[in-house]
């Protein structure tokens, strides 16, 4: 059993960051091979960018009608995958806009298309909202929507959508998207079904620390109930070219290590934390696999919503696996469901 919610107050209220990266990586050391760090080779394919929850945080989305919207067509979506490939990738994280005119036939059709032409790809898609939607435009139950689209070529699914899990917060940044509790309905049927899913975090939105500790608490309490997380990914919030950065200070490289090692201390029954690089950089990320994180995420071959936000990291395999190793691990690719074996 991980910390109590008070423990991780007093930890978000203390100095000694060292103490609690310390304490973070004897989770890690207990979890994983302490020896090893992992990444992934995916690509992040975003198949529309019509959204109708206009959140504050986004600058990716566009209204129905927009000039600069877009729906990909599959064979776009083809190449995108055969391009991912040729560069040793194994899975794609397909997610889009909240679509108002897309039933489950669409979704069904797109990955029955996709695993027809690359069996061998891992499909990691659709977040909570999206799953939401679908059921919801297509008059089915949440359970219902997941078993047809696990059984049109759906292996997974991503965290995405979580941003903060508590409604306070959520009805602040994102009034129109779903309910905490929505949010882990959709997990918690998926892994009833059997499948895994990731777990995520955005902060550094203008939520307090008691908002970021419930969240940890309700993922905790999903996991000690179903185990059908992977991994668990925090990341903060991009605020560039948003409604809601001009509002909110931006978040400290110290405030994300001190989160993240947290986060690995309370998260102690998930296996998984990830250092993210997109938004604190390749430095941090490499920092913070010295607070209790074990993979640094993937080198997301294409990357656009925290790009519309203005973020304009990006990294290669080379690099990653540079990063790990100047830390003090062996780099691993791994897959998906974060299976590892060794390159090179």
């Amino acid at each position: 059993m991980g910390i109590t919610k008070e423990k991780a107050m007093e930890l978000f209220g203390s100095e000694d960051l060292i103490g609690i990266g310390m304490a973070a990586m004897e989770v890690r050391r207990a979890k994983t091979d302490a020896r090893i760090v992992t990444y992934q080779i995916d690509r992040n394919i975003n198949y529309t960018n019509f959204c109708t929850e206009y959140c504050s945080f986004c600058a990716f989305y566009r209204p129905l009608g927009s000039k600069e919207g877009y729906l990909l067509p599959l064979e776009e979506i083809h190449q995108k995958i055969a391009e991912m490939i040729e560069l040793g990738g194994t899975g794609v994280l397909l997610q889009g806009g909240l679509h108002p005119d897309l039933r489950i036939g669409f979704y069904e059709t797109m990955l029955r298309s996709i695993k027809g032409k690359f069996p061998q790809v891992h499909l990691h898609c659709f977040s909570a909202p999206e799953i939401l939607c679908i059921a919801e435009l297509s008059g089915l139950t949440v359970r219902d929507t997941t078993v047809q689209l696990r059984d049109a070529g759906l292996d997974s699914i991503p965290g995405g959508g979580a941003e903060i899990l508590d409604d306070e917060i959520r009805a602040r940044i994102a009034r129109l998207k779903c309910t905490s509790d929505e949010w882990e309905s959709v997990h918690r049927a998926a892994h009833s079904l059997g499948m895994r899913t990731t777990a995520t975090m955005m902060f550094g939105c203008g939520e307090e620390h008691r908002h970021r500790v419930n969240h940890f608490e309700r993922i905790r309490r999903i996991q000690e109930d179903t185990g059908g997380f992977t991994a668990f990914i925090p990341w903060m919030f991009a605020p560039e070219n948003t409604p809601l950065g001009k509002k909110v200070p931006q978040t400290t490289a110290v405030d994300y290590l001190k989160t993240l090692a947290i986060s690995r201390i309370y998260l102690d029954n998930i296996d998984h934390v990830q250092s993210s690089w997109l938004t604190p950089g390749v430095k941090v990320c490499q920092v913070g696999l010295q607070f209790g994180a074990d993979d640094v995420g993937s080198i997301l071959i294409e990357e656009n919503v925290v790009y519309a936000a203005g973020v304009r990291n990006r990294t290669n395999e080379a690099e990653l696996r540079r990063i790990i190793a100047d830390a003090g691990y062996i780099p691993a690719q791994r897959d998906t469901l974060y299976r590892a074996y060794f390159l090179k």
